[in-house]
């Protein structure tokens, strides 16, 4: 199934950021913004525990069938997650003097925000489905 894929990539995405900043977000924060002070770390954990609960949600669905009525309580928080990540990125990126590693972030989000979107408007993708 392809909505298989796209949950499982969703949660690695998840699962691995929010790894990195449960455990390192002063490392993480200082090189992404900088001036970050590090006693605001905290405010990364917190983030961390939010995508790994969202990691989490997109494991446990990760064999269900994704789109339109089907899996609507998975798809929208991911839609939601994604698309709201996605509009602070851009007016991240568009800011000068900004890391060029926050690219690296943005192109994954913005293609999961594309592709839940799809799915919560369109449906499966899953060829099966079609008759």
């Amino acid at each position: 199934m392809i909505s298989s894929r796209i949950t499982h990539a969703s949660a690695l995405i998840l699962f691995v950021g929010g790894l990195l900043m449960l455990f390192a977000p002063d490392v993480v924060l200082g090189r992404l913004v900088p001036g970050f002070p590090p006693g605001a770390a905290w405010i990364g954990s917190l983030l961390g525990a939010a995508w790994l609960g969202m990691a989490a949600l997109n494991w446990s669905h990760r064999t269900t069938l994704l789109g339109g009525i089907y899996g609507r309580p998975v798809v929208y928080p991911n839609f939601v997650l994604f698309l709201v990540s996605a509009l602070v990125l851009i007016r991240v990126v568009l800011r000068p003097g900004m890391p060029p590693v926050i690219w690296l972030l943005a192109g994954p989000v913005f293609a999961l925000a594309i592709v839940y979107a799809m799915l919560l408007f369109r449906g499966p993708f899953d060829p099966l489905d079609r008759a």
